[in-house]
């Protein structure tokens, strides 16, 4: 049976991570990179695959092409993946869920749509994660947290039961939070902290708390 084609929004360094995802995964063909326009016919040097477009280009490549996954990266900004996100939900593609074959996810969590799980992350029972999340490699979401959309969980993050994370945030790699606590929506939380209270909208966390 052929694999359907599958889009993958962006060239850069997160986007090359995400081919081993898919790949393993197995669901999907890539068909090629949506790139910038400098990188437009370029190929990703020993990975086989080409940038086949720009975000110009788009609208042509919907014709062709049913899925997309939106693979830019996040820490400091997410206004262009979200941008990214709209733009394809505005054209109809469609928009799959990835999982690693070496993450665990309860069959009771649930995982939103265009939202990639790496290598080795865990997702435990009763959890939530929304729409355009990046959960990324060795990342352990606990029992009935919520992740919100657009959120990305950097490497060796930890959340444990209860957490809820607002959207548009960003948790850096080998960052802890305690159990039953809330962060605000668009907040960053820097590498490595401990967050052991409630911080509000909009906070930029760079110690302990």
């Amino acid at each position: 049976m052929t694999k359907p084609k599958l889009i993958l929004i962006g060239a850069g360094g997160h986007a090359r991570s995400c081919i081993d995802v898919i790949e393993e995964q197995g669901d999907f063909q890539i068909a090629g990179f949506v790139g910038l326009p400098n990188q437009k016919e370029s190929n990703f040097e020993g990975y086989g695959y080409a940038v086949i477009g720009d975000d110009a280009d788009l609208p042509e490549l919907a014709k062709t092409f049913e899925y997309a996954l939106v693979t830019v990266g996040q820490i400091n900004n997410v206004d262009i993946r979200i941008q990214l996100y709209q733009k394809v939900i505005r054209l109809a593609f469609r928009l799959p869920t990835i999982i690693s074959p070496s993450a665990h996810v309860s069959r009771f969590a649930t995982i939103g749509a265009g939202t990639i799980v790496m290598h080795g992350a865990i997702i435990n029972a009763g959890s939530n994660v929304g729409d355009n999340c990046i959960i990324n490699s060795r990342a352990l979401i606990e029992h009935n947290a919520n992740v919100g959309d657009h959120c990305h969980i950097a490497t060796g993050a930890i959340l444990n039961g209860d957490v809820t994370i607002g959207a548009r945030s960003f948790v850096g790699s080998a960052s802890v939070v305690k159990q039953g606590i809330a962060i605000g929506e668009d907040s960053l939380i820097g590498m490595g902290l401990v967050v052991r209270h409630n911080l509000n909208d909009k906070t930029f966390f760079k110690g302990n708390h």
